[in-house]
């Protein structure tokens, strides 16, 4: 699969009321307003769509992905990812639905990391560690944005600059993330990020999907396939233990199509960490593709509907998580509930607690380099 990265910087927009089109050949898109914060700043939600009728939308809140509408194998469209009708949802909302995750993603040991001999701290907010950035992540701060096109695809960069210290962490970030459809029903998502001192970094985003629609029951049924052979064990805080332990023989074991629910309940303390009172996925699986992003790393399929979700990665990890924390009261787009393992994430990522970790992957970044990601989902329904 041929790559196609954007390397162009974010720029402020100042249109909230109008609504601007971009075309490219069969592909379209938009933008307009999205209501606004809690102290009053306008949030913008940009609109691709490709010729086949698939939409993918996004909002500078968060850097999140909104909505994302797939036709199934009679042609009706759903959307599949979970989430909010409007702005407050995303910014009272704990569980990160569709959110640009940063700084650092997943969970890092007692909030700390130590860098060059000196210790960082950073807040607690998932028991005794940190998780998904901190209380104020990426996914609570507003993004700029850049509408962005080529012959094969429209799209929009998102930029931030966190700066040095935000939620403990070292060094003035920038960060870019486009988002960009072309007609091969591929949504790309590719990041990159520059510092001016060392730093840590891991950046990933969190939609849940549910490829029956969002709101539309369980995703028990639904067909997973992981292209991994390893994944990374974790303790009662859900931190890797820092083994790479081989899925055969445990319920961890997606390497041929299997119902997500076939295993979820086993009696595996793995699962018990995960969900302790029924079980569930909440793992790093050691994807064996290695960063080549021209291998299928995951792919997913929802035998009713016959969609299909095909998930390719330059990242070593994904985190396969199964909602077990969601239970019904969160109410959703359209007014639905939310329940349990009602969806399921790819997180594409390093490993987590990697600066902790010295035999995982590095995630530090210097002065001078750059970070990149690409994540490629791509959507068929048969």
């Amino acid at each position: 699969m041929p790559q196609s990265r954007h390397l162009l910087s974010g720029l402020g927009l100042s249109l909230m009321m109008a609504s601007l089109g971009v075309q490219a050949g069969g592909l379209s898109s938009e933008h307009k307003a999205f209501g606004k914060t809690q102290d009053g700043t306008a949030i913008e939600q940009y609109v691709l769509r490709n010729s086949h009728g698939l939409q993918a939308t996004v909002i500078t809140y968060g850097g999140v992905l909104q909505s994302l509408k797939v036709p199934d194998k009679h042609g009706k469209f759903e959307d599949v990812v979970l989430g909010f009708d409007d702005v407050q949802g995303y910014q009272s909302g704990k569980a990160f639905f569709g959110a640009t995750i940063g700084r650092y993603g997943n969970r890092l040991a007692q909030g700390a990391f130590e860098l060059d001999g000196k210790r960082y701290q950073m807040p607690l907010n998932d028991g005794p560690n940190s998780l998904h950035g901190g209380a104020l992540g990426f996914d609570k701060r507003v993004w700029k944005a850049q509408p962005v096109k080529t012959k094969d695809s429209v799209g929009v960069t998102l930029s931030y600059l966190s700066p040095d210290g935000e939620m403990g962490f070292p060094g003035n970030l920038k960060v870019d993330v486009t988002y960009s459809l072309n007609d091969n029903n591929e949504l790309r998502i590719e990041y990159k990020a520059s510092t001016d001192k060392p730093t840590v970094l891991n950046l990933t985003n969190h939609s849940y999907f549910n490829l029956a629609g969002a709101g539309n029951g369980d995703v028990l049924k639904q067909l997973a396939t992981l292209h991994a052979s390893h994944y990374t064990p974790v303790n009662g805080t859900l931190i890797p233990t820092g083994e790479l332990a081989p899925v055969a023989g445990t319920p961890m074991d997606f390497r041929q199509p299997t119902a997500i629910g076939q295993r979820i309940k086993d009696d595996h303390p793995q699962l018990k960490f995960a969900e302790p009172k029924q079980g569930g996925f909440d793992f790093n699986w050691v994807l064996d593709t290695q960063g080549d992003v021209s291998q299928l790393a995951a792919d997913v399929r929802d035998p009713q509907s016959g969609r299909r979700l095909q998930l390719y990665t330059s990242e070593p990890g994904v985190q396969f998580y199964t909602s077990n924390f969601l239970d019904g009261s969160v109410k959703g787009k359209a007014g639905k509930a939310y329940g349990h393992w009602s969806a399921f994430t790819l997180e594409t990522q390093h490993y987590p607690d990697s600066p902790n970790q010295p035999g995982f992957p590095s995630t530090r970044l210097d002065p001078g380099q750059t970070y990149t990601q690409s994540t490629v989902l791509k959507f068929s329904a048969g």
